[in-house]
């Protein structure tokens, strides 16, 4: 959460509080979304809702930390679930806001897990560990171990760069015309949102198999 005064007021609100982790959906527990949901989406709403009433006094910015893993998921699901619920809430929320003079923007940033540290190295052993006994019965340590490696192997390819993101949010706070989005990502990742936003449902599932497959 970042709030930003100006001499007019209450001027600008920041939701970036996100947690992350890694896991297929019959490896997490019920707690685990609930938690989830709680901090990515429900945390950004009740601050929101706190504030409301002064950025539409002051004609402020509202700007929420989203990613283009809204688009798709490849092992993070629960994170992904969160992300695109806070899409459909920005979008409902700056088509609302239009006729008080408030802005709504959203981030959407790529890899930046070295950056940021959102999700550290993720422990096969740890996940196998955690699993239920239905859930071991149906997978094995080998494709627990083949599945965190190839997560590590994305986060490892995060960027450093974090100050791009910064950059954008700076943006959607003081430009005089701000984006409704921004995405702050590789040219390899937006061309994976293009075909997960534009194209069949079954062109988006055979690039992410292929994908999971490597």
């Amino acid at each position: 959460l970042l709030k930003y005064f100006s001499p007019l007021g209450f001027w600008g609100l920041v939701n970036n509080a996100g947690i992350s982790t890694f896991g297929e959906t019959g490896w997490l527990s019920m707690e685990k979304y609930e938690k989830f949901a709680d901090v990515n989406l429900l945390g950004s709403i009740r601050t929101t809702l706190a504030f409301l009433p002064l950025l539409r006094k002051y004609k402020g910015r509202i700007v929420f930390m989203s990613s283009i893993i809204a688009y798709f998921t490849l092992g993070n699901g629960i994170y992904s679930m969160t992300k695109a619920a806070i899409e459909k809430f920005c979008d409902a929320l700056r088509l609302e806001m239009k006729k008080f003079g408030v802005q709504v923007c959203i981030i959407q940033p790529g890899n930046y897990a070295r950056s940021t540290k959102i999700q550290p190295p993720v422990s096969a052993e740890e996940i196998w560990n955690e699993l239920s006994e239905e859930e071991k019965a149906v997978y094995n340590k080998e494709y627990v171990q083949e599945r965190a490696d190839f997560f590590n192997n994305i986060l490892s390819k995060g960027s450093m760069n974090g100050n791009e993101v910064v950059d954008a949010m700076v943006d959607a706070l003081m430009s005089p015309a701000p984006k409704a989005r921004y995405m702050v990502a590789k040219l390899k990742e937006k061309a994976l949102v293009f075909v997960c936003a534009l194209f069949p449902t079954v062109v988006m599932d055979s690039v992410l198999s292929y994908a999971l497959s490597k």
